[in-house]
């Protein structure tokens, strides 16, 4: 008997009225994950498409697969080199050890096995614990477990410091399904961003741990500032001083959340993104017009006081989340704008306001969750707006 048959032999059991009824979504989980769902439609004047809810998600993962590279690269290398100055220790530095692979930051596998020693606990941590309260949620309310949990869990896991202590990064993920999606009614009825609410949530409750600048390499005794950081105190242009030069940045060769650094491991997900539909152009284009803009205007305006004013937009593109929340964040569907017009306005506002949180706020050198996050809250608005403008144009049209 094969494994299909398997699953339709036992189905009854799990549909109302069976003796497992209320485990069903725990087994439409399972099912579903491992074929495409059953229930299309079939008749007019319902519009279908190949595109289901589990090749989307899909989709974005995918997507995700050059940050995730660079992510395991880029944390080996930054704790490699700091490892040459403060030296080797922990649980994950016994293993590299007694595999004989050593810490040399010009090895790739050295860096990507000891990155991979940093992300593979966080990861699985996330997909536990959010996975039990999202079975939790789905088994108490009788709803279906749906494949979005798989693309939150791995965006917030690369949004996060190799630093970060697994209990928090339980803590953070639990409270973004809990609080960011599912007491709104689950996947697609959520006005948050999960990932980023947990994120968010990490950031607040616990500021010592996933800020400053002995965070971002996990070696002990190692601070080094973010390019954020540096231009903050010290104007972008201590950054070549430092070390850090554009393409650094573009790259991913710097310090920062694991996922978030390269630019162009983003870009390389974005052209995917475009190219399969599963991101809106027209959110991209709206973050940077508003990035670019308000940037500018900033440039022109000037301050004696705050070094910020004079960071150019091509250096707000790569530093700090802007690329990456660009990419995986400001598209994401759900909790952004959904009329053409709207996504216009909504990227612009996102834009407008991660530059403005970054220069104008001094306490608070990144800015790209909040900017999201606040996008998000405003995205109904926008809509509403944009809807009634076109209801009044129409009226005039045929009045």
């Amino acid at each position: 008997m094969g494994l299909r048959d398997f699953f339709d032999r036992i189905e009854p059991h799990f549909e109302k009225g069976g003796k497992w009824e209320r485990y069903f979504p725990i087994y439409e989980m399972v099912e579903s994950f491992l074929y495409t769902p059953k229930t299309v439609t079939t008749a007019a004047p319902h519009a279908r498409s190949y595109i289901d809810m589990k090749r989307i998600m899909t989709y974005v993962v995918l997507a995700t697969v050059p940050c995730i590279v660079m992510a395991l690269w880029n944390t080996g290398y930054q704790t490699n080199v700091a490892i040459a100055e403060f030296g080797p220790s922990g649980w994950r530095a016994a293993i590299i050890g007694g595999l004989g692979i050593g810490f040399d930051p010009a090895n790739p596998i050295a860096c990507m096995l000891h990155g991979l020693l940093y992300f593979l606990p966080i990861y699985i941590v996330t997909l536990v614990a959010g996975g039990v309260f999202e079975v939790i949620f789905a088994t108490v309310r009788k709803h279906e477990v749906n494949e979005g949990f798989l693309v939150s869990s791995m965006l917030y896991a690369l949004i996060v410091p190799a630093t970060t202590p697994l209990w928090q990064v339980a803590l953070g993920i639990i409270f973004g399904v809990v609080i960011g999606k599912e007491v709104f009614g689950g996947t697609g009825k959520n006005f948050l961003n999960p990932a980023l609410t947990g994120r968010a949530f990490l950031y607040f409750a616990y500021p010592a741990q996933l800020s400053g600048d002995a965070v971002w390499v996990p070696v002990d005794g190692f601070t080094g500032a973010t390019a954020l950081a540096v231009s903050a105190a010290d104007g972008f242009q201590e950054l070549a001083a430092r070390g850090m030069t554009w393409w650094d940045s573009f790259l991913g060769f710097i310090p920062g959340s694991m996922g978030e650094t390269s630019t162009l491991a983003c870009a390389l997900g974005l052209v995917f993104l475009l190219a399969t539909k599963i991101a809106n152009y027209r959110m991209v284009l709206g973050c940077l017009a508003g990035m670019i803009a308000f940037s500018a205007l900033l440039n022109w305006i000037g301050s004696e006081t705050n070094p910020m004013f004079a960071m150019p937009w091509y250096w707000h593109l790569v530093t700090g989340g802007f690329a990456f929340g660009l990419v995986f964040m400001v598209t994401e569907p759900v909790s952004g704008a959904h009329t053409n017009m709207g996504r216009y306005i909504y990227g612009a506002l996102i834009g407008f306001m991660v530059v403005m949180i970054r220069v104008i706020n001094p306490a608070f050198p990144e800015g790209m969750m909040l900017a999201i996050l606040f996008g998000n809250v405003f995205a109904p608005l926008i809509d509403y707006f944009v809807v009634q403008a076109n209801i009044k144009r129409r009226a005039k049209r045929h009045a």
